[in-house]
C-alpha cells in the first residue's frame, strides 16, 4: 500500500504538475522575479518556486519550508533508527509509545484516510510489504497463502490502540508497525505552505511529485498528465488555480517474481498487490489528502472515487483503467468530479 515514487523525474512520472522547468515560463508565472531552489528530503527531491519576491526573500522562504520538511523526516522516517516512528514502531508492542504532537497529527490523518477510504489507506500495511519484498525490490517467490494470512494478522489500523488525551499507541498485536510513506510527504507540503503561503504571491511546491500551488494573481497553473503506459508523452494538459495534486501508479516501484512485475501498492484488505489500474491522479485543496486519496483509489476504484469526492469538495480524480484483453485501446479513462457547490 505504501507509496514511494521519486515522482520529481520527469522520466518516471505520470503526472508531472508544474514542474520547477515550467516554473519560469512566462505562461505559467508573468512576473519577472523567479527564485528557484531544490534539495534532497523525505528519501526524495523537494523543489520550491517563488513568484515576485527578491532572492534575499526567497531564501529566508525556503529555508522555512525546509525546516518543515526536516521536522517531518524527524518524525516519521521509516529507514532512520533514531526517527519517531521508528521508535514507537520499536516498543509499541510491549507498552503504549507517548507521541510528540506533530507525530500524533500525522496519525490523526492517516487514522481519518483510513476511515474515509473504509480501509483502503492502512499504514499498518507494512509487514505485507516486506513479506512481497518491497524494501528489497526482489522476490524469488510468490508468498503462500500461510505467509499473507499471518501477516494480515499483523494488518489493520482498527487493531491500534489510540489514546487522543495521553497521545499514546498501543499495538495489542507482537510484530504490527506503522509506515506513513503515503501520507507524510503530503501532509509535508502542506505545512511548508502554510509556513511560506502569506509572504509571496505565487508559490509552487513539489516533494517527491507531490505538488502544492498557491495563486494570489488569478492565474491558473498548467497541469500536464502523462500517459501512464508512455511516461514522455503528455496525455492530457489541465488547467487549475491552485490546491494539491498527487499521482499513485504501479510502474516504478515493483517487484518482479516469476518474470512477473507485482506492484508496490498492496491492498491491506486481501494482502495482494493492487493491479486493476495503471495509475491515478488526484487534484484536491490539501497535499495530505491527495497523497492518500490517490493510493486508496488506486486500490479501491471508481466506487471509492465516487464516494470520496462527494466528501470532499474541489476534488477532481483521473482513473487510468487497465482495459480488456479484447480491447484495442491501451487504457480507459474516467474522470470523476465533486459536485456543484448549491
Amino acid at each position: 500500500m505504501m507509496k514511494m515514487l521519486n515522482k520529481f523525474a520527469a522520466a518516471a512520472l505520470t503526472i508531472m504538475a508544474v514542474t520547477l522547468a515550467a516554473a519560469s515560463d512566462t505562461a505559467i508565472f508573468s512576473h519577472p522575479t523567479i527564485e528557484r531552489h531544490t534539495f534532497r528530503t523525505m528519501g526524495t527531491v523537494a523543489g520550491l518556486a517563488f513568484c515576485g519576491i527578491d532572492g534575499q526573500q526567497a531564501q529566508k522562504l525556503f529555508k522555512q519550508a525546509r525546516n518543515e520538511f526536516d521536522q517531518i523526516t524527524a518524525r516519521a522516517n521509516l529507514y532512520d533508527p533514531s526517527s519517531e516512528l521508528c521508535r514507537l514502531n520499536a516498543i509499541a508492542d510491549r507498552e503504549p509509545f507517548i507521541c510528540s504532537p506533530e507525530l500524533y497529527q500525522l496519525l490523526t490523518e492517516a487514522r481519518l484516510a483510513w476511515r474515509d477510504s473504509e480501509g483502503a489507506f492502512d499504514i499498518t500495511a507494512l509487514p505485507l510489504m516486506k513479506m512481497w519484498g518491497f524494501y528489497r525490490k526482489e522476490h524469488k517467490s510468490l508468498p503462500t497463502v500461510q505467509d499473507i494470512e499471518k501477516n494480515l494478522a499483523l494488518t489493520g489500523l482498527d487493531k491500534v490502540v489510540f489514546d487522543d488525551q495521553k497521545r499514546s499507541v498501543f499495538f495489542p498485536v507482537k510484530g504490527m508497525q506503522l509506515d506513513l510513506g503515503g501520507i507524510a510527504k503530503g501532509y509535508a507540503v502542506d505545512r511548508a505552505m502554510n509556513a511560506v503561503s502569506s509572504q509571496a504571491r505565487r508559490i509552487i511546491i513539489d516533494l517527491g511529485g507531490n505538488l502544492k500551488l498557491h495563486d494570489q494573481t488569478g492565474q491558473n497553473f498548467n497541469i500536464g498528465i502523462y500517459d501512464p503506459l508512455q511516461n514522455n508523452r503528455i496525455e492530457r494538459t489541465i488547467q487549475v488555480s491552485g490546491g494539491a495534486i498527487s499521482t499513485s501508479g504501479g510502474y516504478e516501484r515493483f517487484v518482479t517474481i516469476n518474470n512477473r512485475r507485482y506492484s508496490h501498492i498492496i491492498d491491506p484488505v486481501s494482502g495482494h498487490p493492487a493491479d486493476k489500474h495503471l495509475a491515478v491522479t488526484v487534484i484536491t485543496p490539501l497535499a495530505v489528502r491527495a497523497d492518500w486519496m490517490s493510493t486508496a483509489i488506486f486500490i479501491r476504484g471508481a466506487e471509492l472515487a465516487r464516494e470520496l469526492v462527494k466528501k470532499y469538495p474541489h476534488t477532481t480524480v483521473f482513473i487510468y483503467k487497465k482495459p480488456s484483453e479484447k480491447s484495442n485501446r491501451d487504457f480507459l479513462l474516467e474522470i470523476i468530479k465533486s459536485p456543484p457547490e448549491q
